[in-house]
């Protein structure tokens, strides 16, 4: 076998190992549009790779977490799919805007009605979340993948600190640090309130300043003008002394 031969062979080989590698790691995954703040609302994508060749995906299934639950989900009108929210009852209410909230959405599912997502494509599906959770770093949904070939795949194992990715990983959102509170909201407001007060503490130093100039320039005017008279009725007197001598 020449060189030319066995780099081709190699080339050849290499590709097939990065094609295999790319498959192996396409899975279900979570990102936010933006930010993903804890204590807010957000909107998500979850990206649905079809990682088959003789068939498509046409049914996803993503269950919200259960031990942080959430009062609104909203998945975005995708052409050639319908979506469905499952809610479920919670074993302890929530409080959102002063209001109990005594089920919430555990489970969407995208079933196709004249799409799909064919071999080598990917589709995204957009949903609105909220309120996230306050207490968490992260959140893991779990998805099932169905394809056209009855085919099902489980992505529902949870990663573990310090292990390597799991051959089926879970969908995980990362959440950000919280927007200001209501207190910082407070404290910013206040503090602008002061800073509004000390501008108009400025004005009104400012004004007196003013004031006081124009009141010494006035004294002063008023005295070279007392001044301007005295010296005029003496050089009247002086002139009439003068004529009568």
């Amino acid at each position: 076998m020449n060189v030319s031969r066995i780099a081709l062979v190699t080339g050849v080989a290499a590709s097939s190992v990065l094609l295999l590698s790319g498959t192996a790691f396409a899975h279900v995954s979570v990102q936010p549009q933006g930010e993903a703040a804890k204590g807010g609302y957000a909107t998500v994508n979850f990206k649905v790779p079809n990682e088959r060749d003789n068939a498509s995906t046409v049914k996803l299934e993503v269950s919200l977490p259960a031990d942080h639950p959430m009062a609104s989900a909203m998945p975005q009108p995708i052409p050639g799919w319908k979506a469905v929210v499952t809610k479920s009852k919670l074993a302890k209410p929530l409080e959102v805007h002063g209001k109990q909230i005594t089920e919430a959405p555990s489970k969407i599912t995208w079933t196709a009605d004249g799409g799909k997502i064919g071999p080598g494509e990917f589709q995204q599906f957009p949903v609105s979340l909220g309120r996230l959770p306050e207490d968490a770093d992260q959140l893991v949904f779990k998805a099932i993948q169905t394809y056209s070939n009855k085919e099902v795949v489980r992505w529902i194992e949870e990663a573990k600190e310090g292990a390597a990715e799991p051959e089926s990983p879970a969908p995980v959102l990362k959440l950000s640090a919280a927007a200001e509170d209501e207190h910082g909201a407070a404290a910013t407001g206040a503090s602008a309130k002061d800073a509004k007060n000390a501008g108009h503490d400025e004005d009104m130093k400012s004004e007196a300043a003013s004031d006081s100039d124009s009141d010494t320039t006035a004294r002063i005017l008023g005295i070279v003008g007392i001044l301007v008279g005295v010296a005029g009725v003496a050089f009247g007197v002086l002139a009439g002394r003068r004529r009568s001598a």
